[in-house]
């Protein structure tokens, strides 16, 4: 809402609303050339108010428009009215977006291997490798410093960022998009001990699958088991420095923000999510539609539904009256030694007990 500020070509509002199946309520032939927050926004912004805290920056916005919820207060100008205002937003940032596309063709810096099948309108930038067996589907964008391991299978209309790496025999579905630097397949983290204490690597053989939809962050490690595979679903969306274990299997539509962490072999179930720094032993089960808030650790299977937080991972409820009474724990301890010594002086011991408990004041 602050700084947000996207400059775009312009549109007539009314034909924004038509593309938004939005309700116009306003003048229909103003002129729209950006999308930008209440507060920066100008006299030929679009903006768009979705949240109670900003209702002073929408009475005060100077923007063309705002995208707003059907029962919102009134904006001072011309009101986009949805039920769903944000996503409204969303497809306003796609439906102005100038995106830069790389012209279809392979750069001469890039090595790829002689039976590497390329689909039609392929751009492939500079300095990418992909080894033999691989292909890649028609429309997908392959920017510079990537490399594509052997048998590699990589659908359409695909963008892999810079510097992702995409191990041996993976598998991308459709409209996959890689932030840089992630890393798909990189080998599970599995070694047996040895007599004398020392460890031996067990070979990392499975298949990862990435299906149709997913977004994966930057710096994401999504492991390949020794048997089996690595599955993420239809639509999941992998936040940044994410690491997925060996074996896991993450459900369609599952949300998993920034830095969390599942062990291996375990199941995330269908619409999942995972705020910030969660972690997940392995071997456990997350229900279906399960919410943990961030840094919870969850340490056994959780039955679908669940709104957990904590460590271990427990009701929402029950943690938030846990944490409460936490809190107030130094003061109830010093009530408790107090009451000790008014007991002990009472029983003719009150010396020994007051010397006891003045020591562990200290």
């Amino acid at each position: 809402h602050r700084c947000c500020v996207l400059y775009f070509a312009g549109l007539k509002l009314s034909e924004v609303a038509a593309r938004l199946e939005c309700r116009l309520d306003g003048d229909g032939d103003i002129d729209v050339r950006r999308v930008a927050g209440l507060e920066a926004a100008r006299a030929d912004d679009l903006s768009f108010f979705a949240n109670p805290r900003y209702a002073a920056a929408l009475r005060e916005t100077r923007a063309a428009a705002v995208i707003l919820a059907d029962d919102a207060d009134a904006a001072p100008c011309p009101m986009l009215r949805t039920p769903t205002p944000y996503l409204a937003f969303a497809r306003a940032v796609a439906l102005f977006a100038d995106a830069v596309r790389p012209e279809p063709g392979v750069d001469p810096s890039s090595h790829l291997a002689d039976d590497v099948r390329v689909g039609d309108g392929v751009s492939i930038g500079p300095f990418v490798s992909v080894g033999p067996g691989a292909s890649v589907g028609p429309r997908t964008v392959i920017h510079p410093h990537v490399s594509l391991g052997p048998g590699v299978v990589v659908g359409a209309d695909c963008v892999i960022h810079s510097h992702v790496a995409v191990r041996e025999r993976v598998v991308l579905g459709d409209r996959v998009v890689l932030q840089n630097a992630a890393v798909i397949g990189s080998d599970g983290y599995g070694f047996a001990e040895r007599p004398d204490g020392t460890h031996e690597k067990i070979p990392q053989m499975g298949d990862v699958v990435i299906e149709d939809d997913v977004e994966i962050g930057a710096h994401v490690a999504v492991d390949r088991p020794a048997v089996g595979e690595t599955r993420i679903q239809a639509g999941a969306k992998i936040d940044n420095l994410v690491q997925i274990g060996h074996g896991v299997h993450v459900g369609r539509h599952v949300l998993l923000a920034a830095q969390v962490g599942v062990a291996g072999s375990t199941t995330i179930e269908d619409a999942v999510v995972l705020a910030g720094q969660v972690g997940v032993n392995g071997h456990v089960t997350v229900g279906k539609g399960t919410r943990a808030t961030g840094q919870s650790g969850i340490t056994h299977s959780v039955p679908a539904g669940s709104f957990i937080s904590g460590l271990p991972a427990i009701d929402n409820r029950t943690w938030r009256k846990a944490a409460t009474a936490f809190r107030t724990l130094p003061d109830l301890r010093k009530r408790v030694l107090d009451l000790e010594r008014r007991l002990a002086r009472q029983d003719g011991d009150g010396a020994a007990v007051s010397e006891k408990t003045d020591t562990e004041d200290a």
